[in-house]
């Protein structure tokens, strides 16, 4: 059985007043939380203290992107090496946002997971389509592309060392919410184009939901059959909206 995962992405928010607020709150919690796996990615600032705050706790940590070179001349990249040194275990790949303001390509998005894995690290590779490709009908043929980029690059069986999560362009930050319906139709989706490679990668890689989940809209998402769990926005900032997902997971 897919074991359910958790995993908060504060983007450019936060404090360390604030990040100390919410390590504390969620660590706090956390004994409510007895099944899920649970991960905060932070800004990479601030992975020094999530370090030094989450060691020994039952919370995991990652960053939001990784460089895919190992070192040299880069101006304000960051390694997977550097994110290693910082205890970090995940790192997010390929999200919308860095799809759409930073031009990351599927070739680039799928090199950058497999120099994560590379690495040790567990990359969390985003697929999804925006508002105006659902309109036109082609969420299958996005998604599908977006994930076929990997599996070309790497081969299915990479799939085992990472996660995908599911996000729905035009949910995230939005307010907007895909149906329980929606989100499992596309989840089920990836799943039968991973089985058709290999069916027991399919069968164990996690996918998470990702668009404006929250508390009250959780547990319908993550009991449809194909859903493993959450890669969380705004609600990740908030201890007690984090854990309410946390417990719903459970």
């Amino acid at each position: 059985m897919r074991q359910p995962l958790v995993a908060g992405n504060w983007k450019m928010n936060g404090s360390r007043e604030s990040i100390k607020v919410l390590l504390d709150g969620i660590k706090d919690g956390m004994g409510e939380v007895n099944r899920a796996a649970v991960v905060v990615c932070a800004p990479y600032v601030y992975l020094p203290g999530v370090q030094a705050r989450l060691e020994g706790t039952a919370v995991e940590w990652g960053a939001q992107d990784l460089s895919i070179e190992a070192s040299g001349a880069y101006t304000g990249e960051i390694s997977a090496a550097m994110l290693r040194d910082f205890g970090c275990g995940y790192v997010i790949v390929g999200h919308s946002e860095r799809r759409a303001y930073h031009g990351e390509s599927d070739a680039l998005v799928a090199k950058k997971y497999a120099v994560a894995r590379a690495a040790g690290l567990i990359p969390i590779l985003c697929v999804g389509e925006t508002l105006d490709e659902r309109e036109q009908g082609i969420t299958e043929e996005v998604v599908a592309r977006q994930l076929d980029a990997l599996i070309e690059l790497e081969g299915v069986a990479a799939l085992t060392d990472g996660v995908i999560a599911y996000e729905p362009v035009w949910a995230i930050g939005t307010g907007k919410t895909a149906s329980p319906e929606q989100a499992q139709e596309v989840h089920a989706f990836i799943r039968g184009r991973v089985a058709a490679k290999d069916a027991d990668v399919a069968e164990g890689v996690r996918i998470l939901y990702g668009g404006s989940m929250k508390p009250d809209n959780a547990p319908e998402l993550i009991s449809k059959p194909d859903i493993d769990g959450g890669l969380i926005g705004g609600a990740s900032l908030k201890p007690e909206d984090f854990l309410g997902i946390c417990k719903a997971a459970n």
